[in-house]
C-alpha cells in the first residue's frame, strides 16, 4: 500500500497489513522465540533498550519498551494488559491450499485434506465486555475455522461473532467467560498532536507487549484496493480507513487488533497498519480511532450488520489524461457514473456526468477522496457538495444514507461464492456504492 491519503504524494512507503502470517511466522519458529526475547534483553550498554520481564510461576514474559518516564508506563500497562487479549487462529489444513500446506507443516503435520485444524496466525484483541467480547481486525481472524484468546493468563475458545471486512473489524466472543477486566475507553475525537501513547498486543508471538511512543498525527486516511488486500493475505475486499491515528510507538506483526491506549490507560485506537520498506516496524504505524471502531464493534455484537454513511454514487477519478480525451470542464474530482435511487444524491439533484471537486470545502480530486469524506460521517449527517455540472460550479446540500442494503447484498453474495469455494474480486470504481 502507499502513503496514507492525507500525507504528502509519492513518499514511495510501502504498507503491510500484518497479521503475524507467512515468512514471519516462519522466522519465528526457525530462530525461536527465545531467541527473539533473548536479543531484546539489555546487556548493560545500552540504557535505552528493552527489557524482559519473566512471571517466575508461569514462565509469562512481558516486553517493555524504553520509556521516559517509567512509573507512567507501569502504571498504564499494569491497568490495560488484563484487557488485552493474545489471538490464536486456526485453519483447515488442506493439499489444495498452499498456505495451509506450508502452516500444516510447521505447526507439526503436513496438511493432507483431512480437514485436521493448525495454527495459522497470531494477533491481538482488546477486551470489550466482562462476558468476553473482543474487538480485533478483520484482517486477523479471515480465513480461520476455529479461534483461540488468552486473556490475563487464561486461555479461552473463541467464536467470532461477525466482522465489517470494508472497515478491517471483527468481533469474537470467549465462550465461557466472566469476569474479564474491561478496558475503559477513550475519546479518538479528542487527541492532541505529540500527546504520550503506549501499544499493547503480542508483536511475533511474544503476549503482553507493550511500547511507549507519542500521537505523530491523526486523520490519516487511505484504502486498500483489491490487488493490495490480496497481496496482503486478504480476500480481495475493498478496505476503507478514514481519520486514522499515526504512532511512532511500535506496532509489529502480531500487534494487529492491540490497544492504542493514553496516559490514562483509556483506548483511543485499534492498531491495524504500518508503514515500512521491510514489513516490520519503522516509526509509522496506525491505528483505527476507538469512536469509530467501538461503534461498528457495538452493531456485530448486537446482531446487526454494519452499516456507513453513503452517497448513492458509483464513482471514477478525473485527471487531466481523462479530462482532455473526454473533454471534461475539470481535470481533477471525483466523477458520477450512475446513481443510485432514491438516495440522498439523487434527492439533491446530481446526476451522471457530475464532478463532484470539493467536500464540505476541503478540495476532492479524486474517487477514492470522496469515499474516504463519505466514510467519515454518519448515516443521517448533511454535508456540501461542490459539483461541477456541465461546465457551472454549484453547492448542493446532501443527506447521507446508509450502506445496509448493500452490505447485506455483498454478505449474501459472499456466502454464495465461499460455498463455491471462490471470491469475487471487484475493481475500486466499478459500481461500488458510497
Amino acid at each position: 500500500m502507499h502513503a496514507q491519503h492525507a500525507a504528502p504524494k509519492g513518499n514511495g512507503g510501502k504498507t503491510f497489513l500484518i497479521a503475524f502470517a507467512g515468512a514471519l511466522v516462519a522466522c519465528v519458529l526457525a530462530f525461536g522465540v527465545w531467541g527473539i526475547v533473548g536479543a531484546m534483553i539489555p546487556d548493560g550498554s545500552n540504557s535505552g533498550a528493552s527489557t524482559v520481564v519473566t512471571d517466575p510461576s508461569t514462565g509469562e514474559t512481558t516486553v517493555i519498551a524504553p520509556s521516559e518516564d517509567p512509573t507512567l508506563a507501569e502504571a498504564v500497562s499494569a491497568k490495560c494488559l488484563p484487557s488485552v487479549a493474545a489471538i490464536t487462529v486456526y485453519a483447515e489444513a488442506s493439499q489444495n491450499d498452499a498456505m495451509s500446506q506450508y502452516f500444516g507443516y510447521q505447526y507439526g503435520g503436513q496438511g493432507d485434506g483431512s480437514g485436521d485444524l493448525v495454527a495459522y496466525s497470531q494477533g491481538s484483541g482488546v477486551v470489550l465486555t466482562e462476558d468476553g467480547y473482543i474487538i480485533t481486525n478483520n484482517h486477523v481472524v479471515e480465513g480461520g475455522s476455529a479461534y483461540e484468546v488468552m486473556v490475563a493468563g487464561e486461555t479461552y475458545e473463541a467464536d467470532l461473532v461477525g466482522t465489517d471486512p470494508s472497515s478491517d473489524v471483527a468481533v469474537l466472543k470467549a465462550k465461557d467467560a466472566s469476569g474479564l477486566t474491561v478496558m475503559e475507553l477513550g475519546d479518538s475525537d479528542n487527541l492532541t498532536i505529540g500527546e504520550w501513547v503506549m501499544t499493547l498486543g503480542s508483536p511475533f508471538g511474544l503476549e503482553q507487549s507493550v511500547a511507549t511512543g507519542i500521537v505523530s498525527a491523526t486523520s490519516r486516511s487511505q484504502i486498500m484496493d483489491a490487488q493490495e488486500s490480496m497481496q496482503s493475505g486478504g480476500t480481495g475486499e475493498i478496505t476503507i480507513y478514514p481519520n486514522m491515528i499515526q504512532t511512532d510507538a511500535a506496532i509489529n506483526p502480531g500487534n494487529s487488533g492491540g490497544a492504542l491506549v493514553d496516559d490514562e490507560g483509556k483506548l483511543i485506537g485499534i492498531n491495524t497498519l504500518i508503514t515500512s520498506y521491510s514489513g516490520n516496524y519503522s516509526g509509522v504505524g496506525f491505528a483505527i480511532p476507538v469512536n469509530y471502531a467501538i461503534n461498528l464493534a457495538q452493531q456485530i455484537i448486537a446482531g446487526e450488520t454494519p452499516t456507513h454513511a453513503q452517497l448513492g454514487v458509483s464513482l471514477s477519478t478525473v485527471s487531466a489524461a481523462t479530462a482532455s480525451r473526454y473533454g471534461l470542464p475539470v481535470d481533477t474530482g471525483a466523477y458520477v457514473a450512475a446513481v443510485t435511487p432514491d438516495s440522498g444524491a439523487a434527492a439533491a439533484g446530481i446526476v451522471p456526468g457530475d464532478i463532484v471537486t470539493a467536500f464540505d470545502g476541503q478540495a476532492v480530486e479524486s474517487a477514492s477522496d470522496l469515499m474516504l469524506d463519505v466514510r467519515t460521517k454518519n448515516p443521517g449527517d448533511t454535508v456540501t457538495l461542490t459539483v461541477n455540472s456541465g461546465g457551472q460550479e454549484k453547492e448542493v446540500q446532501v443527506t447521507l444514507g446508509d450502506d445496509s442494503a448493500s452490505q447485506k447484498a455483498k454478505q449474501e453474495q459472499q456466502s454464495q461464492e465461499q460455498s463455491m469455494n471462490g471470491y469475487s474480486l471487484e475493481d475500486l470504481f466499478g459500481g461500488r456504492q458510497r
